[in-house]
């Protein structure tokens, strides 16, 4: 009886080695034995010796790293300009989702494009990088549902998508000129039908304002709020929590419009079309040159679809 404990034993901890090894070995193996074991269902994880242990333990599980969508998050906005109409929104993204939406995109940052004659290229006018960010991804998710929420029956369910989001990032002296966001003619849908589609508003939200400059320029915008009767200007938060004074959200441009300072969590919305699906070019706005610093921002495109006629 021995004998046979003996060889269970030195079976049990054979496998036990061979299972360990295998990951290591199929780096020094030569190819034609790596592809015969790389087709091996390998563990990703540290291998688990059951046997030595109490099988009616339950391991903890670690839940670091997890999202879950916040979806009793609440926001507050701000009605600034009526031609065209601008939408100022306080607090649309959460510190956390914040963290993930950057984690998500840093691996795909590369030099801005331009769409020119319905092909993207590289341009002078844009000098950012840019980051598409995965639909699949659950914050991304859970930031697309809110905002498709905020757009209430302008946003026509199966129908009218989303589009995929994009993360854009300005460093030291990066600029983007004046440009509107809508296409001067609808493109082509992705599923090979004839219908077609346009970008009929626009979310920006900024990620990261550890910087100086990089205001979004908006010269045809017009505040429907006055200064106050201290001089003091719309859109100001004066005093925080502590009592210290803030700078203002926006401020009138020197050469006219409203000119929007980033702020990490709050966002932008507007319309980009008129009511015959035709371009609104007083929409147009800048990303102005980052004086220092790093800017990043999230931008998502609603798309309004049209039959094919």
């Amino acid at each position: 009886m021995n004998s046979n404990v003996a060889k269970v034993a030195g079976v049990s901890v054979g496998a036990a080695l061979l299972g360990l090894g295998i990951p290591y070995f199929t780096r020094i193996a030569p190819p034609q034995l790596t592809s015969l074991i790389t087709d091996l269902p390998v563990t990703k994880a540290p291998l688990s010796l059951s046997f030595f242990r109490n099988s009616t333990k339950t391991e903890p599980v670690s839940t670091e790293g997890l999202f879950l969508c916040d979806v009793s998050h609440s926001y507050r906005t701000e009605l600034v300009s009526l031609d065209p109409l601008i939408i100022y929104i306080h607090n649309l993204i959460t510190p956390a989702e914040i963290t993930q939406l950057l984690q998500a995109g840093e691996p795909e940052f590369a030099p801005s494009k331009v769409t020119k004659g319905g092909r993207q290229q590289k341009a002078n006018e844009r000098t950012s990088s840019s980051a598409g960010l995965p639909e699949d991804n659950p914050t991304v998710q859970c930031v697309l549902k809110r905002t498709r929420n905020f757009m209430g029956t302008m946003f026509r369910d199966g129908w009218d998508e989303m589009g995929q989001p994009q993360l854009v990032r300005y460093t030291t002296g990066q600029q983007f000129n004046l440009h509107h966001d809508w296409f001067s003619s609808s493109m082509w849908a992705d599923d090979g039908s004839w219908n077609t589609w346009n970008r009929m508003a626009s979310f920006f939200a900024i990620l990261e304002d550890d910087c100086t400059g990089g205001e979004t320029y908006f010269p045809f915008a017009k505040s429907i709020v006055a200064p106050g009767p201290k001089g003091e200007q719309p859109g100001v938060t004066h005093r925080d929590g502590a009592g210290e004074k803030q700078k203002p959200l926006w401020r009138e441009h020197e050469d006219g419009g409203l000119a929007f300072r980033p702020v990490a969590g709050n966002a932008l919305f507007w319309i980009n079309l008129h009511a015959n699906g035709t371009g609104d070019t007083r929409t147009k706005h800048a990303g102005l040159p980052l004086e220092s610093g790093q800017k990043t921002a999230m931008n998502i495109w609603p798309r309004q679809y049209y039959a094919y006629e």
